[in-house]
């Protein structure tokens, strides 16, 4: 999956339904207002509410960072 996939722009976060977006050099989907990260795991997203991961505060700098290019 890259930042252009078409898929991106209607892939949302099971929990709170809003955009993810997907940090550069990262294989996870990211939202930033719950600060969860949902892996992909060969090519395919899981977006299971369980498969969600709190992230470290270091980590959600990171992933906003990465995801703004």
């Amino acid at each position: 999956m890259n930042p252009d996939d078409p898929l991106l722009r209607i892939l949302a976060c099971p929990l709170d339904k809003g955009p993810l977006t997907l940090p550069a050099g990262e294989s996870v989907l990211y939202n930033p207002r719950l600060q969860l990260s949902y892996p992909i795991v060969d090519g395919i997203p899981q977006l299971l509410p369980s498969s969600g991961s709190k992230v470290s505060a270091d980590d959600h700098e990171r992933f906003v960072r990465a995801a703004a290019g």
